[in-house]
């Protein structure tokens, strides 16, 4: 990750949290419904995709604001681990697992994914929204599926048409972002050594399941 794009997502970490919210007026859920139906269609596969979940651990690369680690940590998991760049997104996931009363199983930290280094591997590896941001896809891909005992969960924007356009032409201005093709994703795993990927396009993402076993 960049300067630029981890001192965007500080100034942005409030406005980016009420994209899940339902109290932030009819016109932006409307927005929000039509623009950002990736982000439910990914969010409601990764909860899917993580069952079962009790006594499982998970790692959120790039958390942000704590909503799939503090979901996965009410709906059972024995330990989720969140890490990102912007000290405003985690500051926002530990408020929002002490109101779901989940603060003992959910763990938030700093982190930057390719440098730290972790002692335990994780049943579920959590990558949504964040592949976004990264110019060199590889080596955030390897180390992801090295760390999942189980299934590991991605996104990637997919390029290509109107949508893909106009969401470069917003970002020009905020930080680098990256998008990708579906041939350019089978690629990246064909160097892992997961069992199985399951690719599918979401409205304006690639949903990658890599299956670990």
């Amino acid at each position: 990750m960049t300067r630029p794009t981890a001192e965007f997502f500080d100034r942005y970490a409030h406005d980016f949290n009420a994209i899940y919210g339902t109290k932030n007026g009819r016109l932006n859920r409307l927005v929000n419904s039509f623009f950002r139906r990736s982000m439910r269609l990914r969010y409601e596969r990764v909860v899917a995709g993580c069952d079962p979940i009790i006594g499982r651990s998970v790692l959120d690369i790039g958390c942000g604001p704590g909503h799939y680690s503090v979901e996965l940590a009410h709906r059972g998991a024995s330990r989720v681990l969140g890490i990102d760049f912007s000290d405003s997104m985690l500051e926002i996931a530990r408020k929002a697992a002490i109101d779901k009363r989940v603060e003992n199983i959910c763990a938030f930290r700093h982190a930057d994914f390719l440098r730290d280094t972790f002692d335990e591997r994780f049943d579920y590896v959590v990558v949504m929204g964040f592949m976004d941001y990264v110019g060199q896809p590889e080596p955030i891909v390897q180390k992801a599926v090295g760390l999942a005992k189980s299934r590991a969960f991605f996104s990637f924007p997919l390029d290509g048409g109107v949508l893909a356009w106009q969401r470069k032409l917003r970002y020009k201005s905020r930080c680098n972002l990256f998008m990708f093709m579906e041939n350019q994703v089978q690629r990246i795993f064909s160097a892992t050594t997961v069992a199985r990927i399951d690719v599918s396009k979401i409205d304006r993402d690639l949903f990658v399941t890599a299956y670990i076993d």
